[in-house]
This record gives structure tokens, sequence and C-alpha cells, in this order.
């Protein structure tokens, strides 16, 4: 979307009060992310955070717990009903501390936004991020010298500083950042996600981008990744009445960035495949019947001592399961 400053105001959406198998899913997102949905809807769980009692889940999805029943209902199971802790990765924490970086770079002067700037932010975000959620301390618990702590602060440093050889933040004005948006389907299934940036043109046109610091996926895991763009722009369609222009992914960790242009039946497809899914979701919470769906991502899981896959036995099942009808017959 070429546009004269590449951002205009926002109109993209209204603040509301799945990842190749070739890396760990945590790299291709953030955990401040998931942890904000969870906050807004109920419908995940924070990293770390203590479990709860068991309640039915509402009508309501987001791209990271729509991705989790997609690569394996047994862990959407663990993180939405069981809400059993997880561990912060550093892959993972690493992704939420780029992220805020390159948000806050976005409150300085245009001609402010350069390559010194944004990686002078890194230790500033990195502190912020731990008084927030003292938990990714842990990560450099047994990092006396701070070694580790430095290597891996630097290799923050490297993906901001990739960011501005795949885009301009000097002719950069987004419309929103970090945004939240909420749609309710004519079916009554709540969508909401959160946006890492919407640009929208003087003509109009929105683009909407997100930011990722793991390496692009090959091409026949393409459409997986637009998955979540996909959504977030079927969000902003049921909010605004206005198809995306373009929707952008930025891959720091490869340098790569994937667009695509939707259209409505794109959008259409979508929707119709989110029904699906919250219609095999419902049937698995009335149930009980959670199957495991092992792949390579299983290696990066926090829960395998649960999963029947690796020898281990889910928590007990905290919600009714309905009988079947051939069981009430008998």
């Amino acid at each position: 979307m070429e546009t004269s400053s590449e951002g205009a105001v926002g109109a993209a959406g209204t603040a509301a009060g799945p990842a190749p198998e070739a890396e760990p899913p945590a790299a291709a997102g953030t955990a401040a992310t998931e942890a904000t949905e969870a906050d807004a809807g109920g419908a995940g769980v924070a990293a770390g955070a203590a479990a709860g009692p068991a309640a039915l889940p509402p009508a309501t999805l987001s791209p990271s717990r729509a991705g989790d029943f997609m690569q394996c209902p047994l862990l959407y199971r663990f993180r939405v009903i069981d809400r059993l802790p997880e561990k912060p990765s550093e892959a993972a924490t690493r992704g939420t501390l780029v992220h805020a970086v390159l948000e806050r770079l976005f409150d300085a002067p245009a001609a402010e936004r350069t390559v010194p700037r944004a990686k002078a932010l890194v230790p500033g975000e990195w502190d912020r991020l731990r008084e927030s959620r003292p938990e990714v301390a842990e990560l450099f618990a047994d990092d006396p010298d701070g070694e580790r702590l430095a290597r891996w602060l630097g290799e923050a440093e490297r993906l901001v500083e990739r960011w501005f050889g795949l885009e301009d933040p000097s002719r950069l004005e987004p419309a929103e950042r970090e945004l939240f948006v909420e749609a309710e389907l004519d079916s009554g299934l709540r969508l909401r996600g959160i946006i890492d940036r919407v640009d929208v043109a003087p003509t109009g046109e929105v683009r909407i981008v997100d930011y990722k610091t793991g390496k692009a996926p090959r091409p026949e895991y393409a459409e997986g990744a637009l998955f979540q763009m996909k959504f977030y722009a079927l969000v902003v369609w049921r909010l605004k009445k206005v198809v995306p222009r373009r929707l952008q992914l930025v891959y720091l960790g490869s340098g790569d960035v994937l667009t695509y242009d939707p259209v409505p039946a794109d959008l259409e497809r979508v929707e119709r495949k989110l029904l699906a899914l919250w219609d095999a979701i419902r049937v698995a919470t009335e149930t009980g019947d959670w199957r495991p769906r092992p792949t390579r991502l299983c290696g990066w899981c926090d829960h395998r001592a649960h999963c029947p896959e690796f020898g281990g036995t889910p928590p007990p099942y905290p919600l009714p399961v309905r009988a079947s009808a051939a069981g009430a017959d008998g």
C-alpha cells in the first residue's frame, strides 16, 4: 500500500475497553499478546499464572487460542480448561521485548527514529518487562555473571536493527499500535485479538502489520502463517465494514516480509472455518474428549508430563461431561 506518509488517522478498529513446525511456536509470537488477550476475554492464560477454578470457556476466540486447538486440542484444554501454568521462555520473552521497543520507538519524532535510539530502548524495556512480569527474571537466575543475559539482549538489539532494513520508521505514522479489537459474529461467537500496528493511508486504505521475531515460514506453511492476519482482517471487516487493503508479516528473524491482499471471499472462508472450529471446541468441552495431536512442536510443550503421548496423565477433567445419546439409552 503506497502512501505519502505510510499512515494517517486510525479507522481500522476500536478499542473495546499457527507457526511452522520448524521452529518453536513462541519464537513467532509474543507472550505479552497472549497474556493481554487472556486478561481481556478469559480465553487463555498468561504464562506462569496460577491455575484457578475451572469454568466453561466463553464463546470467544483469539488467534492464539484458535491456533492452539488446530495444533493440538489437548493443548487447548490444558491452557483454557485446566489453566496449567507455563514457564516463560527466552524466545517468547525476547519477542515481547522487541515488540515493546518497536512500539515505544514511535513515541519519538520521525527524525529521531534511528537505529541507535531503538537499540538504546532495549535495556529500559527489559527493566519494564521484569517489573510487570517478575517471573521472566527466572530465565537468567543461573547466570550470575550476566554473560548469557548480555548475549540475549544483544540478540534483541540485532532483531530491532534488522527491522530498519525492512521498514523505514521515519516514514511511518501508525494509526494504532498494540490495538485491541473485538467483534461479535451473527452466531454469537466473539473474536478478539491485539494488532501490532495499523497504518491507514490518506485514501483510507488499511494495512495491518504484525512483527514476528522468528524466521519466515517455508512456502508450504505460508497459509498457516497468514491465518492470524486473516483473523484480524475479519475482525476489522466486521467492525468497520472495510476489508483491509494489505496484511503484512515482518519476520525479523530472517529479514523477510510476507504480504497478502485479502478479498471478502477470503474472510468469509475464515469466518466459516472459525465457526466450525468453535463447534468442535464446544463438542470437546461438553464430552471431555480432547485428543492430543503429536507434531514436532511437542518438543517445546510445557505439558508433556500430563500428555498421554509422553506417558503422562491429564488432570481430572474439571467440567461436567455430557452423556452421549447411546450412553443414555443404556
